[in-house]
């Protein structure tokens, strides 16, 4: 299964990216530790994985420790060994609060909008980026929403977030 995984570490001098190679990791923590080596001094680091234009998952280390897990879809561990290592043992489901669904709704159109993709089973830490302004909420809208890929999601959580050039130019490298 093809799959694109750009690291963004933010440190002192602001956010550097780097494209981080997956081949032959054998467990979560050796996929840490690649993201641990875009910037060993990062105060913050983001792992964005996107796989064959379906599934996207996303790892956040903390000043290097505290591993933090989405997936876009549990699917994604049955399609493929990278999918297992990154989202399958996940266990509990993506739970939304329903105060952060009516608060971050805007206009009655919304109201019969589905908050995730029926079909998809998101899993882990939806509120991961939710101190650098992007809710739980607002993620599961972007993962869920019809025709965005895994890249256009990364894309706009990317700006969002302040890395968006930085990914970028590690996509037309």
């Amino acid at each position: 299964m093809p799959y694109f995984a750009a690291g963004v570490a933010r440190g002192s001098a602001g956010w550097s990216a780097a494209e981080v190679d997956l081949g032959g990791v054998a467990d979560i923590e050796e996929v840490a530790d690649r993201l641990r080596d875009v910037d060993p001094d990062a105060e913050l680091s983001l792992l964005f994985v996107e796989a064959d234009d379906t599934y996207l998952a996303i790892l956040r280390l903390d000043d290097g420790e505290d591993l933090r897990i989405f997936g876009s879809d549990s699917a994604f561990a049955e399609e493929s060994r990278l999918g297992a290592l990154l989202v399958g043992d996940i266990k509990a489901p993506v739970e939304i609060d329903p105060t952060e669904v009516s608060r971050t709704r805007s206009g009655d159109d919304d109201d019969e909008q589905p908050v995730a993709d029926p079909d998809a089973d998101p899993v882990g830490d939806a509120d991961l980026l939710a101190d650098l302004g992007v809710s739980g909420h607002r993620l599961l809208a972007l993962c869920a929403r019809e025709g965005m890929l895994p890249a256009d999601v990364t894309a706009e959580l990317c700006q969002a977030i302040g890395c968006g050039d930085e990914v970028e130019e590690l996509r037309e490298a």
